[in-house]
């Protein structure tokens, strides 16, 4: 009987490995001569070189993973990455300057600009080149990250482009729709004529009591830098294959966003998926039902949103 149970074991030992897809996972850093960003490592063994995307993540403090203090762990750029590595598909994803681990790149927020986001995007890019080991490099962001792979597709020489949930709308409009949906008409106003006042490249120092921390002074920069740019005209000067993903139930960047990018690029591939919010997990449509969808770390992403990332990828590394 123990001969017997020996030989079971060892089976079904035997069996579970060659289910589950060996990965290297471990951390990574760059140092872009103005301050170390740190990152994770995903590279499931293959016999040739797999394709490798560079996740960029959205706007604030979010970190490498996905993760924001407003909203706490819910681990989705992780999720996504875990997914793409069980489909043969390595990844890098990073803690921009500013967040997290890489937070001593650059303490001070005042610093932070688009173009930085963009120049580290493009350093990542070609750390990422030269190295061996990868295929080719897929720029994915989500949300705002999404502008950021637009604008470092080029100058990263990268095979392709993802965007997430990202809007296709310069920002500074976005923003006007949500603040008139949420102030009275006269804090509307003034909150409008900052806005203007950033957009034409100016800070503001009278600021409405309900937005001195959207428009603290020390994040105007940023703004400043971010207001100029045009999503729409970022994506249509990417010159390689590209897939426009959005969740039809989305609260914060809608289908609407995902069509103007599409119209600025038509040989970009679109998938509007059913259900899926901006935290990329099915989610009722009500602003009052998302909530679990925002703060719930079980829930998990959207599977359409992985097949079809993988399905395009995919596509990419046949070419």
């Amino acid at each position: 009987m123990m001969p017997r149970l020996a030989a079971l074991l060892l089976m079904l030992l035997c069996c579970t490995a060659q289910a589950a897809p060996a990965v290297f996972q471990r951390p990574v850093s760059l140092d872009t001569g103005q301050g170390i960003l740190h990152g994770s490592l995903l590279l499931p063994r293959s016999d040739t070189p797999p394709p490798v995307v560079l996740i960029i993540a959205g706007s604030g403090p979010t970190d490498r993973d996905g993760n924001n203090p407003a909203v706490g762990r819910i681990d989705i750029l992780k999720r996504l990455a875990l997914q793409l590595a069980r489909n043969g598909i390595a990844s890098v994803r990073y803690d921009k300057r500013g967040v997290a681990e890489s937070l001593a790149a650059t303490p001070d927020e005042r610093n932070l600009s688009v173009e930085r986001y963009v120049a580290d995007a493009v350093a990542w890019s070609r750390k990422i080149k030269a190295d061996p080991r990868f295929g080719p490099l897929i720029l994915l962001g989500h949300s705002e990250g999404a502008l950021i792979a637009s604008l470092a597709a080029t100058p990263a020489t990268a095979d392709g482009v993802i965007t997430l949930a990202g809007s296709g709308r310069p920002i500074d409009q976005v923003l006007r729709e949500q603040l008139a949906e949420q102030l009275p008409p006269a804090e509307l106003k003034r909150a409008e004529a900052v806005i203007a006042q950033l957009k034409a490249g100016r800070q503001s120092e009278r600021l409405p009591a309900v937005l001195k921390d959207v428009f603290r002074p020390s994040v105007q920069p940023y703004l400043i830098s971010l207001f100029r740019q045009d999503p729409a005209a970022a994506f249509a000067s990417v010159k390689v294959p590209a897939l426009i993903l959005q969740g039809r139930n989305d609260l914060q960047v809608s289908p609407a966003d995902a069509r103007a990018l599409h119209a600025a690029k038509p040989d970009a591939q679109l998938a509007l998926i059913d259900g899926m919010n901006h935290m990329l997990r099915i989610s009722p449509p009500g602003i009052g039902q998302q909530r679990d969808a925002y703060t719930n770390p079980e829930l998990p992403l959207a599977s359409a949103l992985g097949e079809r990332i993988v399905a395009f990828v995919q596509q990419l590394a046949t070419r």
